[in-house]
């Protein structure tokens, strides 16, 4: 080969692969559905069950939590069995029929049961959609990965925002049987338009049980095995008797992230209580706007619509800016900052829930400045650490890192559910609490981040670290 034909660069395509659209169509679907039943759940407990508000709390923090477990059952079914495809297909079936069963079984029971559906669909299919995502791109146009990202959050927030604003007005006009049957006809669109891009799909296989082995099996070979470990290596080296090196790396990277991840959990336990505490308080203020009656479930919409303005706003002058001015905003940095920014954001609703404790009726137009900061956060937190879970990931695990991320989802809200159940924090001291929390966490989260190498993996290319440590971090 001559010298010239050497120097030649790779090729690269700077247009989104064309089956990208029924993916993206497919999560706006999706998310219009869950957002939606989700957004009436807490009131509808309240108001339709007669709950306690601690209990109605606790309820829909279990929901949540079990929503981010499952997960961990989709990536393992998808990477040793059905692959990604199938996978999401199949469990959006279950998805449609929990929302059939919260719609026509009028009862605590159909609720329990719908619910369970829901949270085993839409948790099975949650790592596998985004990994699937990321499967449609080479190194061609892998450059485009981090714009993806933010197109398909986009498109999350774009369903969300709308059901949000919809559903909430449903139920106390047509009933609980329209306001969940709503987003199951949504649900079921969604599974049809994934449907019909199967013939354009990159369809990763998976590995199976003779592929390369998951992450559980090297971890229990290197746990039982560290008698055999040789001076100088590591703790999973101990598993290089039965596992390839490609192995043994795949698992130390998972366990690199997972550890890292841990300190998020925090920022879940405070970002789902939009939909809970948040919706609660909103109750007890004015809820008249502009000679309106609004639903205080309806605020949740802030949420999403900030996140639309947000993303371009940070992509195209926040984090531009940040770089001309010498700081470089890598995913580690970015997630650091938006902890503290969540913190922030709970510390303003304990302002607020300070005014109603002392008797004063405050507008709920004040919750504005608490979802601005919590919007913020999770441009910096959720949106960087989705992007950031599929790169740390080796080909053989990314749906299982990918589960990894939804598990601090899990832990967050599984911690919320078990405060509200105790019932030991009232008024202010309670969003007190979870501030506090959150500082606490953030500062964790930091510490772990310095000492983190960050590695990238990417379908159709070889792992390659991005930076040095220091200079990742």
């Amino acid at each position: 080969m001559s010298v010239a034909a050497a120097a030649v660069p790779v090729e690269r395509d700077d247009r989104f692969p064309p089956q990208i659209k029924y993916i993206v169509g497919n999560e706006a679907c999706e998310r219009f559905s869950f957002y939606g039943m989700k957004s009436i759940l807490t009131i509808f407990m309240v108001t339709h069950y007669a709950m306690p508000d601690n209990d109605a709390e606790s309820k829909y923090h279990l929901f949540v939590s079990a929503s981010y477990l499952f997960p961990i059952l989709g990536a393992w079914i998808s990477d040793r069995f059905w692959g990604k495809y199938r996978t999401i297909m199949n469990l959006s079936i279950v998805y449609c029929l929990g929302h059939a069963v919260l719609a026509l079984w009028d009862a605590r029971a159909g609720m329990y049961l719908g619910l369970t559906l829901i949270a085993l669909g839409a948790g099975g299919i949650k790592p596998c959609v985004s990994a699937h995502v990321g499967d449609q791109f080479t190194p061609k146009n892998e450059h485009l990965l981090a714009k993806i990202f933010d197109v398909f959050y986009f498109s999350v927030n774009f369903g969300s925002f709308f059901s949000t604003l919809l559903i909430p007005w449903v139920l106390p006009h047509y009933g609980p049987a329209w306001a969940f049957g709503i987003p199951g006809i949504l649900m079921a669109i969604a599974t049809l338009v994934f449907w019909i891009g199967r013939h354009q799909y990159v369809h990763v296989p998976p590995t199976g049980k003779t592929g390369e082995k998951g992450f559980l099996p090297v971890f229990w070979r290197a746990l039982t095995n560290q008698s055999a470990r040789k001076p100088g290596q590591t703790f999973y080296d101990a598993a290089l008797d039965r596992f390839t090196p490609s192995e043994v790396e795949a698992a130390k990277a998972a366990s690199a992230v997972f550890v890292l991840f841990v300190a998020v959990s925090g920022f879940w336990a405070l970002y789902d209580q939009y939909g809970s505490s948040w919706v609660l308080q909103g109750e007890a203020m004015n809820r008249v706007l502009f000679g309106y009656k609004i639903e205080s479930s309806q605020m949740a919409a802030l949420n999403p619509i900030l996140i639309m303005i947000l993303i371009p706003l940070f992509a195209k002058l926040v984090y531009p800016a940040s770089r001309r001015l010498g700081f470089e905003p890598t995913p580690l940095r970015r997630m650091s900052i938006g902890m503290f920014v969540a913190a922030a954001s709970f510390a303003a609703a304990m302002a607020l829930q300070l005014a109603l404790d002392a008797g004063r009726t405050p507008s709920i137009a004040w919750q504005f400045v608490p979802y601005l900061l919590l919007s913020v956060g999770e441009i910096m937190v959720s949106i960087t650490g989705l992007e950031f879970a599929y790169t740390q990931a080796p080909r053989s695990m990314k749906s299982t890192i990918m589960s990894f991320w939804l598990l601090t989802i899990f832990a967050g809200n599984l911690l919320t559910a078990y405060i509200s159940e105790l019932n030991r924090f009232h008024g202010a001291a309670y969003f007190g609490f979870f501030v506090g929390l959150m500082i606490a966490l953030s500062f964790v989260f930091v510490w772990i981040a310095s000492r983190y190498k960050v590695r990238s993996y990417l379908e159709g290319g070889e792992p390659s670290a991005l930076a040095d440590a220091a200079a990742a971090n």
